[in-house]
């Protein structure tokens, strides 16, 4: 009997030895770019000699903790971080303000006691992440096949894009349905013109929703619209073109006749004194002939 509970105390010795001085599972933490984390610490050692944080490789905080007749020693290597670091109601949870980017990384907390060989140490793994601002759609290639729109609706995030997961929905129809991925591919014809279509983008820490896209405002011009749109175009222009030509044609042929009549001397009144050279403002005799013909022309 003496020998079994010898055993059994070295045992339970021995667990304390090595037992606590394994690491524990990595905890993973996310925080918003502005706001604040914790970093959980549960002791379950005594005594305790020192905690350190570290961040990555460097060293964040060092703390002595407190005895009966002493507060606790709290030195934090770097000054631009005295602010912003904090261990709520006295206890060693270590409280991380104003979180920025850089702020990502593995942070790890050793536990120094005299009751143990090797520290006691705990790892967390924080990412910081932006709010999501309002997600964009970009339409795709849009085209009418017998009546039916198809094209593609794909939604991105203009900034603050990490670890964003996408999925549509799509109102208006009897039943409302949901579509996961960044790209929504639509069928849609006439008769559910009414449908509407928003992508919702999230992260671990927000969410946000895109303006609504309506089906009929999709595939106006593959439908029909823009074919009609551009044969109207095509005529105009054609019309125009047609016209002006025959304008020109008709100014030819006009020219051509004056010439022609000037030649046989059958000018006009004026035209006879245009080709005659008039000066303008001064008038010049008619000689015999030209008298002669002009009462030919105009008896």
């Amino acid at each position: 009997m003496l020998s079994s509970t010898a055993c059994f105390t070295f045992i339970f010795l021995l667990c304390q030895l090595t037992g606590p001085a394994a690491s524990a599972v990595l905890k993973k933490l996310v925080g918003a770019l502005g706001g604040s984390v914790n970093f959980p610490l549960n002791l379950s050692v005594d005594p305790i000699d020192s905690i350190i944080w570290v961040f990555n490789t460097t060293t964040l905080v060092t703390i002595q903790p407190k005895l009966a007749d002493k507060k606790a020693l709290i030195i934090v290597t770097r000054h631009r971080n005295k602010e912003r670091v904090n261990f709520p109601h006295e206890g060693y949870s270590l409280k991380l303000s104003k979180l920025k980017k850089n702020d990502s990384g593995v942070y790890r907390v050793e536990i120094h006691s005299s009751s143990l060989q090797d520290p006691l140490t705990q790892e967390y793994e924080l990412r910081v992440y932006e709010h999501l601002s309002k997600p964009k759609v970009i339409i795709g290639l849009q085209n009418n096949k017998n009546g039916t729109c198809v094209t593609n609706l794909t939604c991105s995030m203009e900034q603050g894009g990490e670890d964003v997961t996408y999925s549509w929905k799509s109102l208006g129809q009897a039943t409302n349905e949901s579509h996961s991925g960044s790209t929504l591919p639509i069928s849609w014809r006439q008769e559910k013109r009414d449908m509407t279509f928003i992508c919702m983008a999230r992260n671990p820490i927000s969410s946000n929703s895109s303006n609504p896209i309506f089906a009929w405002k999709l595939c106006e011009g593959a439908a029909g619209g823009l074919a009609t749109t551009v044969i109207l175009k095509l005529l105009l222009s054609l019309t125009l073109l047609c016209f002006i030509a025959l304008v020109l044609i008709i100014l030819i042929i006009r020219r051509e006749r004056r010439k022609e009549h000037c030649t046989r001397g059958k000018c006009s009144e004026y035209t006879l004194f245009h080709c005659a050279n008039t000066p303008k403002g001064r008038e010049i005799p008619l000689t015999v002939h030209v008298a002669r013909h002009t009462k030919e022309i105009y008896p």
